[in-house]
């Protein structure tokens, strides 16, 4: 027999659900979504990250954002953006300064770094642009290497403040000559390194890209058709003290900055640290195993499946055969992407033959089979294209 004091407490409780629009799940319902996927840090690799929607003004992803780490190339901002303060409401550049601008910002060229650190003063730059920018963790180089513009420290905070100023604040004419020189960079820089890392390789167009690298070789882009290119890195040395924090100058640096999305709408800066050996090809898939992780409001993700490679100097070729015109070379180790897979012409590597090829989307270009990471000849879950 029900209990009615029983009976008047489960119907109060269950009028006062439906007043509130309670809805108990029915059985077998989907679960509720649950948190965004978290960052990919892959093993051993420390990383600095943020990433900001200009369209609403916040933050989607942030990751260690006031770390230090040293900045390479990234310094290369600061420089074009120190060049260009004083130079009045025409912003007129000389020729000769324009065309080495141009190529630091594109192709990362370190003489046009080195001449515009030297000119304009060294650690001086750094010690203007600190305040005029607002920067809180980016320091000159240590004192016992004054010349190493590219040991200045930065963290991934600070590089969305640049971006920031440059998309924001900064006269039309300085922002649209520094974020169409980003735009337009090219994959491999002047000395001989694909720079195509991260941000370009996670998203599709529109982006524009500052990259850093540090302390490593066998950076792709070496074929002889490029090997006017090819030029040096700055030595790594022991790590070393900037302000209050230690500044690693030992492990490998890979850093990807810059915009994703029409009209700039989203800055990522990604700024990563490898243990002391690791190859270009493995930071570069790191790299971009980060990148592809983040929440980057707007951004589509170009369509194929991520394969690794092995060997070292893989040519990408603008056809399915070894007389077609070299794209450019893979750092060794490094991750593709594949979209499609066509028969071509048979490439012996003993104990290897294939006539397989596979499309590389992003460069574009087609690389033979062999040099792939997978069983058998032809790629699994690849459509022909």
């Amino acid at each position: 027999m029900r209990s009615p004091i029983r009976y008047v407490l489960v119907l109060l409780v269950s009028c006062l659900v439906g007043a509130l629009g309670i809805v108990a799940p029915a059985h077998g319902a989907a679960p509720k979504a649950g948190p965004a996927p978290q960052i990919v840090v892959p093993p051993n690799v420390t990383a600095g990250v943020a990433v900001f929607d200009r369209q609403t003004g916040q933050f989607t992803e942030q990751l260690n954002t006031a770390m230090q780490f040293r900045s390479a190339s990234l310094v290369k901002l600061l420089l074009v953006l120190d060049f260009l303060w004083n130079r009045g409401p025409t912003y007129d550049i000389p020729a000769a300064d324009r065309t080495r601008l141009d190529v630091m910002l594109q192709r990362s060229d370190d003489a046009a770094a080195s001449h515009y650190w030297s000119t304009l003063g060294g650690s001086a730059v750094i010690n203007r642009m600190v305040p005029r920018l607002g920067l809180q963790n980016t320091a000159p180089p240590p004192s016992t290497h004054p010349g190493f513009w590219g040991y200045v420290a930065i963290s991934a905070a600070d590089v969305v403040r640049i971006y920031r100023y440059i998309l924001d604040q900064a006269p039309a004419q300085v922002r649209d000559y520094i974020m169409g020189n980003l735009h337009a960079a090219k994959r491999c820089g002047t000395d001989g390194f694909d720079q195509y890392m991260g941000i370009p390789s996670s998203f599709n167009r529109p982006w524009a890209i500052k990259q850093g690298w540090s302390g490593m070789s066998s950076g792709g882009c070496t074929s002889a058709t490029l090997a006017s290119l090819m030029g040096a890195k700055e030595p790594a040395v022991a790590p070393a003290v900037i302000g209050p924090m230690a500044v690693d100058l030992t492990r490998e640096a890979l850093h990807s900055t810059g915009t994703v999305g029409a009209g700039d709408r989203v800055i990522v800066a990604a700024l990563t640290l490898n243990p002391d050996g690791t190859s270009y090809g493995a930071a570069y898939s790191r790299l971009n195993q980060l990148v592809r992780s983040l929440n980057v409001p707007g951004a589509t993700k170009p369509a194929g499946t991520w394969f690794g490679t092995w060997g070292s100097g893989v040519r990408v070729r603008s056809g399915t055969n070894t007389g077609t015109s070299i794209v450019s070379e893979l750092p060794a180790g490094v991750e593709v992407l594949v979209d499609c897979q066509v028969q071509g012409q048979t490439v012996n590597v003993p104990p290897y033959t294939n006539n397989w090829w596979a499309h590389l989307p992003l460069y574009p270009g087609y690389m033979t089979n062999i040099y792939v990471s997978s069983p058998g000849n032809q790629l699994p879950g690849v459509p022909t294209c």
